[in-house]
């Protein structure tokens, strides 16, 4: 079977930044021992907690921006993430080297920094689909070989017809349990999370200022009043009123 990306689909549509930040403020932190030692990784998706940080001194800060509130991945991730890092690996490797970049403060330091801090964000996240989810969310849909195949083929490809037919054989399950499993990971039909994609997509076209028309086509609409009337049932207003917003 051909390889899939949980992740990559997600990225290009949602960027992801990270830029350094005073002590206090950050919600990606490096902690570690005195001589800048990292001992581990905390990251806070959804804002900085006010709790205290017991695992050595804060190294380095950071904010990690998933591409916005709109991104599905970031309502699933749960209020924080962390990793300890174990000497010589590959992850403590390159914390060490975003720890040293930051102490040098040499030309283009910025740039590394948000570069080697994307792929600390993605390791973090690849960590968090492998340690899945009890409840119901895009993180639980992920985590399962199965059904993260058809999310990945509709995050591709939002604008084909999909049925759930052609979902279960991507999925490698009959109709019935493919029904069953896919409600069960993300509490919402197949169809249902396919019309969620596309107007979540739709709505960062209409806000980039793309013709509704090309939109409409983009996500397989017949025509534009088709997509506007399903915008309108999504978001309780019509795809100009946002645009105006």
């Amino acid at each position: 079977m051909a390889r899939y990306d949980r992740l990559s689909a997600l990225f290009a549509r949602f960027s992801l930044s990270v830029t350094i930040q005073p002590a206090g403020s950050g919600n990606l932190i490096v902690l570690g021992q005195a001589g800048a030692v990292p001992r581990s990784v905390v990251f806070y998706p959804h804002g900085r907690c006010l709790q205290s940080l017991a695992d050595g001194e804060v190294l380095l800060e950071m904010h990690a921006d998933l591409g916005g509130a709109g991104n599905p991945l970031l309502a699933a991730l749960p209020e924080q993430l962390s990793l300890s890092l174990n000497a010589g690996d590959e992850t403590e490797l390159l914390v060490r080297l975003l720890v040293a970049e930051a102490k040098a403060e040499r030309c283009g330091v910025g740039s590394v920094l948000s570069r080697l801090a994307e792929v600390l964000i993605i390791r973090l996240l690849r960590l968090e689909i492998q340690r899945g989810a009890t409840k119901p969310s895009l993180l639980a849909a992920l985590s399962d070989e199965r059904i993260s195949r058809c999310i990945v083929a509709i995050h591709e490809k939002p604008e084909k017809d999909w049925r759930n037919e052609e979902l279960a054989t991507v999925a490698g399950l009959s109709i019935s349990r493919f029904a069953e499993l896919f409600r069960s990971k993300l509490n919402e039909t197949p169809q249902a999370y396919l019309r969620r994609w596309r107007m979540t997509l739709a709505r960062q076209d209409i806000a980039r200022g793309d013709r509704i028309k090309a939109i409409s086509r983009r996500y397989g609409y017949g025509s534009s009043e088709a997509f506007a009337k399903a915008f309108h049932r999504h978001f309780g207003r019509n795809p100009l009123a946002t645009r105006q917003s």
